[in-house]
């Protein structure tokens, strides 16, 4: 009886899921072309008549009210398009969205919403989120350039069932210093103490001893510091994985490459390679030479420590924006042990991939993948960055745009983010779009930053190397979910405890023993198989 129950059932289900995808289907079918008569295919306006529909986002700064910014505001006239906007700030995004789609209480977009992969399968399988490939062919020439001259960015924005679910954000692969890019180092400090720049391993660790011991700031006190980092240890990490052999595949799937002269994955933080770039951290934390708060700061606290110019070196961004110090250049990237010189911590440029999403709402889908197809292409990436000539910014003689001195030399004593954020709403990295080097003003754009990924580049893994996120089925991410969030857990805490020395090193096996019977195995199996399916649908 209870076999016959759950037979009947379960065939009752799969009739009912057959029939209400079916209905999904026709009403996609219907929805397409309903309002596509109103839909101008080029220029501006968008749409003849003039349409209003509602948006969810996530904002950086509280005082922000995007109903009335003037980025809004001005892009309505130019499109006809009226969003109503409700905002979150970004504390506070993942709780809101979950309760608005759990509740079917939600908008026509989300925009600025960082859905994962995997909300983004599941709620694409369940007809809440529109696939957008037929969208993106018809409506959306600038980001289906992208997808025609970077296939990875294709093959990494497609889910396991075919379907484009969401508008990532982009960042150029032409824009290096975004991409790519060393730690600092204080070039008056190896001139005072005549230390080269190191190129090893060994060297960094003998400069940063110099830096902590022979006093190169001169003021007679053993105030000086090595190397340090308010983001936590993976910024040293992240560093050296090229140095030490590891993640020849880049960074977009932080804990998998291949075996040696293979296509099989290996998983990176159980490697031999792995163990020895720990043991470099290992002395370089247990002699004082990087922050000992590594594994607790917070950044605005690390801030106020680095400003005072006591670090010989620094995992940030350029120090001259950040911290308001002089004499700081990227320092090279390092020759390993094992002769390893390599920059492998790289993406295809993909962020995230679910920054603007369409929902079964959306009366008009056309009109909004235009809508959003804008901000890929030069002009749009110009005014969602820039803003407006005379009011935001202005073009000088050689063509490079710049802020006014309103934006950069605010006479209310707001910083350069703070006072574009009374135009844009670009400022805090949630965003949907293309990111161009000559229409960001962030410091990832200085001159110095950009000197760095320059002397980065000789030894950055080539693009054709770099393998896109895998993309699993909505079963395969809840197992993969299930298993990567313990054993995630699990390698923080004994990354943390080998580098500090709280756990010995001759424990190496036993934690490798840990981790597979915590399910490294079958993760890995899944990983394998995403990856192979990715290479057949090529």
């Amino acid at each position: 009886m209870k076999k016959s129950y759950f037979v009947g059932m379960t065939a009752t289900l799969l009739l009912t899921a057959s029939i209400l995808g079916a209905c999904s289907d026709e009403e996609g079918a219907a929805k397409k072309g309903e309002n596509a008569g109103n839909v101008k295919a080029t220029g501006m306006p968008i749409v003849e008549e003039k349409i209003q529909v509602d948006g969810f986002a996530a904002k950086f700064f509280a005082s922000q009210d995007w109903n009335n910014l003037m980025l809004w505001e001005e892009y309505e006239k130019m499109t006809n398009i009226d969003v109503e906007w409700e905002t979150v700030q970004i504390e506070g995004l993942a709780e809101k969205k979950n309760l608005k789609l759990a509740a079917g209480d939600y908008p026509d977009l989300f925009f600025a919403s960082a859905f994962s992969k995997t909300d983004l399968l599941k709620y694409g399988q369940q007809g809440v989120f529109l696939p957008l490939n037929d969208y993106i062919d018809e409506y959306a020439p600038n980001f289906k350039k992208i997808l025609e001259d970077y296939p990875s960015v294709k093959q990494g924005v497609t889910m396991a069932d075919g379907n484009i679910y969401g508008f990532p954000t982009f960042y150029d692969p032409n824009f290096e210093s975004l991409r790519a890019g060393t730690p600092w180092i204080n070039k008056d400090w190896l001139n005072k103490l005549g230390l080269e720049e190191p190129e090893t391993t060994d060297e960094l660790y003998k400069v940063l001893k110099a830096f902590k011991e022979q006093d190169p700031n001169g003021n007679g006190q053993a105030d000086e510091l090595g190397w340090g980092s308010g983001y936590g240890i993976d910024q040293f990490i992240h560093y050296l994985r090229g140095t030490y052999g590891l993640n020849k595949q880049g960074s977009m799937n932080i804990n998998l490459d291949f075996k040696e002269g293979t296509e099989e994955f290996r998983f990176v933080p159980a490697t031999d390679e792995y163990k020895e770039l720990l043991t470099f951290l290992n002395k370089l934390y247990m002699e004082g030479l990087i922050n000992q708060d590594v594994f607790t700061t917070e950044p605005h606290v690390f801030a106020a420590e680095a400003s005072k110019g006591n670090y010989g070196m620094l995992s940030e961004v350029d120090p001259k924006e950040l911290f308001k110090l002089d004499g700081y250049i990227g320092v090279p990237v390092l020759e390993g042990p094992t002769g390893e010189r390599s920059y492998n911590f790289v993406s295809n440029g993909l962020g995230n991939l679910g920054m603007f999403v369409l929902t079964d709402k959306a009366e008009n889908p056309e009109a909004m993948v235009r809508w959003m197809d804008y901000f890929y292409g030069e002009e749009g990436s110009k005014m969602f960055f820039m803003g407006f000539e005379g009011v935001t910014y202005e073009e000088d003689e050689s063509g490079k745009f710049k802020y006014l001195d309103t934006i950069t030399n605010n006479p209310n004593g707001l910083n350069m983010d703070q006072a574009i954020s009374e135009y844009l709403t670009w400022p805090g990295g949630y965003y949907p779009g293309m990111v161009r080097q000559k229409f960001f003003q962030g410091a990832e754009a200085t001159e110095n930053s950009i000197q760095n990924a320059e002397k980065t580049l000789p030894y950055t893994i080539k693009d054709e190397d770099i393998l896109p996120g895998l993309n699993y089925t909505v079963e395969e991410s809840e197992q993969v979910g299930a298993i990567m969030t313990d054993i995630q857990t699990y390698i923080n805490e004994m990354t943390a405890s080998f580098i500090t020395g709280k756990q010995d090193f001759s424990k190496w096996d036993e934690y490798k023993k840990t981790l597979d019977k915590m399910g490294l195995q079958d993760y890995l199996e899944l990983a394998q198989g995403a990856y192979e399916r990715s290479t057949k649908e090529k």
